[in-house]
C-alpha cells in the first residue's frame, strides 16, 4: 500500500466515523490491542462485528493491510492529542510534560486506535513491520523535538533519553490499573525519573 494512500487514511480515520468500513477499523484496533496481532485473526474481527470473514475480506484485502491501516490511524490519534496539548505550554518541561499526559491519557483510556499501536506492534510479521516504521518515526520526532529543547546536563544522550522515557510510558500499558491512579499522574510520575537529567548545563546528544 502507498504511503500517500496510508496518510490519507489515518487522517480519516482518526475520529471514527459512522461507516461500516469506519467502525470494522475500530472494532479491529479494539481486538489488536487487547490480544495483538498474531493472536488476532480475521475471523475474530468478523465474529466480534457479527459478520462473515468474507464480508470482512470485501473491505481489506489481509490482516497486514488492515493492522497497518489501525496503526497509521493509531498514530495519528496520539499525534493529534499531543499537539493539543503542548500548544499552550511555553517551557520545555512543560511542554513535555504536556505531551506524557496526552500520550498515556490517550493510549490507557484505550480510547479508539491508540493501544494498537503500542500493544503489539513488535510481534507483528517483518512484512508489516516496514510498512509501520514511517509511522513510528513521525511520532518519535515529536518527542526528540521536544527533548532536545531541554537543558539536561552534560553528558546526558538525548537518543537514549528519549527511548528510555517512551519506553517507560509505552510499559505502563502493561500493568496500569483504573482506578488506582489516572494517566495523567501515572505519565508525571514517570517524568519525573527522568527530571534529574536536567540538573547542570549544556547536554551532548
Amino acid at each position: 500500500m502507498a504511503a500517500s494512500s496510508l496518510r490519507s487514511s489515518a487522517s480519516t480515520l482518526s475520529a471514527v466515523g459512522d461507516t461500516r468500513r469506519e467502525q470494522l477499523l475500530a472494532e479491529a484496533a479494539r481486538l489488536f490491542g487487547a490480544k495483538g496481532y498474531e493472536h488476532t485473526s480475521m475471523r475474530d474481527i468478523a465474529s466480534a462485528f457479527g459478520i462473515l470473514p468474507g464480508s470482512l475480506y470485501h473491505h481489506f484485502a489481509s490482516k497486514d493491510e488492515l493492522f497497518i491501516l489501525v496503526y497509521a490511524a493509531g498514530v495519528s490519534q496520539i499525534l493529534d492529542a499531543v499537539s493539543r496539548a503542548v500548544a499552550d505550554q511555553h517551557t520545555p518541561w512543560d511542554r513535555l510534560e504536556a505531551a506524557c499526559v496526552a500520550h498515556l491519557q490517550t493510549l490507557l483510556l484505550q480510547e479508539g486506535f491508540a493501544a494498537a499501536v503500542i500493544a503489539d506492534g513488535s510481534a507483528a510479521q517483518l512484512s508489516v513491520r516496514d510498512a509501520l516504521v514511517p509511522h513510528r518515526d513521525r511520532y518519535e520526532q515529536v518527542f526528540e523535538a521536544l527533548i532536545k529543547a531541554l537543558p539536561l546536563r552534560d553528558g546526558v544522550d538525548r537518543h537514549y533519553f528519549k527511548l528510555g522515557l517512551l519506553g517507560a510510558l509505552n510499559g505502563s500499558l502493561t500493568w496500569f490499573r483504573p482506578g488506582r491512579e489516572t494517566p495523567a499522574a501515572v505519565a508525571r510520575h514517570l517524568l519525573d525519573l527522568f527530571r534529574p537529567a536536567a540538573a547542570g548545563g549544556a547536554a551532548v546528544g
